[in-house]
Order: C-alpha cells, then structure tokens, then sequence
C-alpha cells in the first residue's frame, strides 16, 4: 500500500536552485516511490536568529511503500549526500534541508521523527508551497491550510521560479 507523503526542500548555501532540483531527482528514485508533483521555488528569509543567506524553498508530493521511519533515513542520506552536515548550530545555514511534512493522514511522534513537521504550521516558505499542491489539505492537529496561511505574514516568501522538476506537472 503506497501513503501520500509531502517533503519540504530548503537550501541557502552554493547553487540553490540546482540543489533543490537535484534533490528532487534523488527522491524521484528512492524504492517502491513516485515523485506526483513539485511546488514553484520561493525564496524566504532564514528562520532563528543566525546572520546567514536568504533561503530557497519548495514541497513535493510523492507516493511511496517506504514507511516513514525508512522515508526519514531516506532524506537524511540524501541531505549527507549533498554535503549536509548537521552540527550543534540549530537553524543555521546549510546545503540541503529535506524534512518530511506529512505521511499520510497519519500523527506520529517518536524521539527522531515527528509528523506533521511540528513547525510547519508556523512557516510560510512551508504553508505556501504545500498550498499550491494542496489548496484543500487538512493537516492532523493544525487544521485546513488555508486556514494557517491566514494568520502568517507571507509577504516575504516569494516565489522565483516555476516548478521544481520540469518533468513534474504545475499546480496552483
């Protein structure tokens, strides 16, 4: 049985875009998966209190058999792979952020993994690209999307460029 999963994609360090788009095609091949649909790339500010470079953002919507424990161990390789490396500095700048927003309609909170994103609700470089691939969406705990966008300022997340993947058809 394969489960909708949403990733969140986000890099502000080296070629941002070409990045993303690599990432994109490291999911597309990930086992007993289907990358569905890449949101546009918005540029946002970084998010905590380091002095680091504006951000490039994106979702994906992808089927996969993989459990969410295994999709997790999945992105953290591929966030290895391209040169993450994850440290003590919280929020700081990096190559690759892929964080795994939803699986399914499914709540999951165990040491290592938490679904939904527990921030997700209070970031607009997440909210807006996951509502152009799901203008309805009804996030377990939260509520509808367009119900959080709402009540952020998203003024400063902009979107830059079309989808993520060229092969990947638009939504909006």
């Amino acid at each position: 049985m394969k489960t909708l999963a949403y990733i969140g994609l986000g890099a502000n360090l080296g070629n941002l875009e070409e990045q993303l788009r690599q990432a994109a095609g490291d999911l597309a091949t990930l086992p007993d998966s289907r990358l569905l649909a890449g949101s546009r790339l918005y540029r946002s500010p970084p998010w905590g209190s380091v002095s680091q470079p504006w951000y490039l953002n994106a979702v994906v919507a992808m089927e996969t058999g993989l459990t969410a424990g295994d999709l997790l161990q999945s992105l953290l390789a591929i966030e290895r792979r391209h040169g993450r490396v994850r440290g003590a500095l919280r929020y700081g700048p990096r190559t690759l952020d892929l964080d795994l927003l939803l699986y399914g309609e499914v709540t999951i909170a165990v040491a290592d993994l938490q679904v939904p994103h527990p921030r997700m609700g209070e970031r607009t470089f997440v909210l807006r690209p996951l509502a152009e691939l799901a203008p309805r969406l009804q996030i377990p705990g939260l509520g509808s999307i367009s119900e959080l966008l709402a009540q952020l300022d998203d003024s400063a997340c902009v979107p830059v460029a079309a989808t993520l993947e060229p092969g990947l058809p638009e939504h909006g």
